[in-house]
């Protein structure tokens, strides 16, 4: 699903209350069968860790580690007992079109572009059931943005992966068959 909206609409906070980063003052936010409201937050976070995985619209990636050591860190702090290794990290940078002498360069070195990838593999190799995404596309062209959905979307069905993505670049509505402006969400609700 695509979620579009102009910028400071309110849709990264939509997105960390449905991650569970954030608290709503009243109701209930449901996630694959799961009142995440109701949990303590250690539970929130062991939810999060175990059965959904963001990219983050500033990556949250650490600047002097390099592509490998970010995706690999990312396992170690999620508790998965499935630690990633670097032959797995490897492939899926490969699979994204990130060029191998960028995986041993500290991540600061890196394009946007490139660290978006990084961030992108480090969320698929946690195999999430929901992928929750802010702007991943923001920092690509109209070409590469197009080759990065195809990519994404390929990967996300291998994974059996279901995508929530926000955006203001209408031009993704393209890539999805469920679409709705943020403003109608915020005047409905969400079911």
């Amino acid at each position: 699903m695509l979620i579009h909206g102009p910028s400071g609409c309110g849709k990264s906070t939509f997105l960390n209350l449905l991650s569970g980063m954030l608290t709503p003052q009243e109701g209930e936010i449901c996630i694959l069968g799961q009142d995440i409201v109701k949990l303590s937050r250690r539970q929130q976070d062991r939810f999060r860790a175990q059965h959904t995985a963001y990219i983050f619209q500033q990556f949250n990636l650490i600047p002097y580690l390099n592509a490998i050591e970010n995706i690999e860190l990312e396992s170690q702090f999620s508790g998965n007992n499935n630690p990633v290794g670097k032959t797995s990290a490897g492939e899926m940078l490969e699979r994204l079109n990130l060029p191998k002498p960028c995986w041993q360069q500290a991540v600061r070195e890196l394009s946007i572009g490139q660290q978006q990838r990084v961030a992108i593999a480090r969320a698929l190799l946690k195999k999430p059931k929901l992928l929750l995404a802010d702007e991943p596309s923001s920092a690509l062209d109209a070409k590469n943005r197009d080759d990065f959905m195809r990519t994404l979307k390929s990967l996300l069905e291998e994974l059996d992966c279901s995508l929530l993505m926000v955006s203001h670049d209408e031009a993704l509505q393209a890539h999805f068959e469920c679409i709705q402006a943020f403003e109608n969400i915020v005047q409905r609700g969400v079911k």
